[in-house]
């Protein structure tokens, strides 16, 4: 994974809305599809809409392969590696604002302020986010989302789910992400609707760019590439929640505040 993976959650931002609206009753009604299968029900517990979260994960990664991933590569090639970190830049300092109010949402009031200090200084000084100063003065770049936030104060993630484009999710995260929606800076700040589109697009193909080296180890090392990818979300999402150290019982979902 990339120091750019994290702006995924920020992605196609301009879809989110459209594709909830028809995902959840759709993942609900899969539920009858569980398999049951795996490690004393643990797979019937984590992913009751295996069956729907498969044939998804197969649509998006059909699409990635015939759209997305081309279109990244090529982006890759004809975009030099400093102006994509700039373009990465811009879109990660104006999200360090809403990570500021989810980390003041958890109480963490330290980092809040850590977070508003980064984008004060990259926007005053970085040319509107295009240099990263910040973390050079040794302001720690924070990962939150809404989602977080829900978990943080004790929601429990529920089901794994596979959103249309947007990928893996869970119940928890699916229904956070109107929220997301609604405060993302990038839609406050770009409000023209040509020009919403037009870098929606370009967000989503560097996002999707970001990842071209950290799926490598995806596809070398996983022989059900839907499970591998899977667990590896679950855990990494519930080390987030947990800043890292979660706790040992894995049914434990409220965090001992930091």
């Amino acid at each position: 994974m990339t120091e750019r993976e994290p702006l995924l959650r920020g992605r196609q931002a301009s879809m989110r809305m459209v594709l909830l609206v028809f995902v959840l009753p759709v993942a609900l009604a899969s539920g009858c599809a569980t398999t049951g299968t795996g490690d004393d029900g643990r797979v019937a517990r984590i992913d009751p809409f295996e069956r729907y979260n498969r044939a998804m994960f197969t649509f998006n990664d059909t699409l990635d392969r015939a759209l997305l991933k081309p279109t990244a590569r090529a982006y890759e090639s004809v975009v030099p590696e400093p102006i994509r970190m700039m373009i990465g830049n811009v879109f990660s300092n104006l999200g360090d604002l809403f990570i500021g109010a989810n980390n003041l949402m958890q109480g963490k009031f330290a980092a809040a302020a850590s977070d508003w200090s980064r984008f004060t200084i990259n926007s005053m000084v970085g040319l509107g986010g295009v240099a990263d100063l910040a973390s050079e003065i040794g302001l720690r770049k924070n990962r939150e989302d809404f989602g977080q936030t829900l978990g943080w104060w004790g929601v429990p993630s529920g089901p794994y789910l596979i959103l249309p484009l947007l990928g893996p999710s869970t119940i928890r995260d699916a229904s956070a992400l109107p929220v997301d929606y609604a405060a993302d800076p990038v839609r406050w700040a770009i409000t023209d609707g040509g020009a919403a589109w037009g870098t929606a697009g370009v967000r989503l193909v560097d996002t999707r760019a970001g990842l071209l080296q950290g799926e490598k180890m995806v596809d070398g090392a996983a022989i059900d590439r839907y499970s591998f990818i899977r667990d590896a979300f679950l855990q990494r999402r519930r080390s987030l929640v947990y800043d890292g150290d979660p706790p040992d019982v894995e049914d434990d979902e409220k965090p001992t505040a930091k």
